[in-house]
């Protein structure tokens, strides 16, 4: 029998659990109410595997979602068994080749981390601070409107 506690034990910043960690939250931020956070969390990580060697830029790809219905192109990322795209900088055109296309036949492998794990993983390898949900800040600023009672009536 599978012991549950296992599904969340802590795992460590190894190149798989960090790539694993990116797709399981890219994943999630796609159809998430409020998905800014997660990609931040994304795109610092890769920038960070990046810096470190453990990522790589292997070409652009036209992008699948473009802003405006204009041709757009993302940087394609590998790390370790999985890839990525992020938006390019100027000097990716210039550095990196064009793949073309996006070949859909193309899909990472399966994920074993929850998005618990993957949150706190990348939380504690980029440095960076989950910010307040956007829900609970809504609900902090609303203030229910007081009708007070005019003295004299107009009727």
């Amino acid at each position: 029998m599978r012991n549950d506690h296992s599904r969340y034990a802590p795992v460590g910043p190894t190149i798989d659990n960090l790539s694993q960690a990116i797709y399981i939250v890219n994943r999630h931020a796609k159809t998430a109410p409020n998905p800014k956070f997660l990609y931040q969390l994304k795109h610092d990580a890769i920038k960070k595997l990046l810096r470190e060697g453990k990522a790589k830029k292997v070409g652009l790809h036209f992008s699948q979602n473009p802003k405006l219905s204009q041709q757009q192109s993302d940087v394609l990322i590998v790390c370790g068994n999985y890839s990525f795209h992020i938006p390019p900088a100027k000097t990716d055109f210039e550095d990196l080749p064009h793949l073309g296309k996006l070949d859909n036949a193309v899909r990472n492998p399966k994920a074993s981390l929850s998005l618990t794990q993957a949150k706190k993983l990348l939380i504690s390898y980029t440095g960076l601070t989950d910010t307040p949900n956007q829900q609970e800040k809504r609900k902090a600023n609303y203030q229910k409107p007081v009708f007070k009672k005019l003295g004299e009536s107009y009727f």
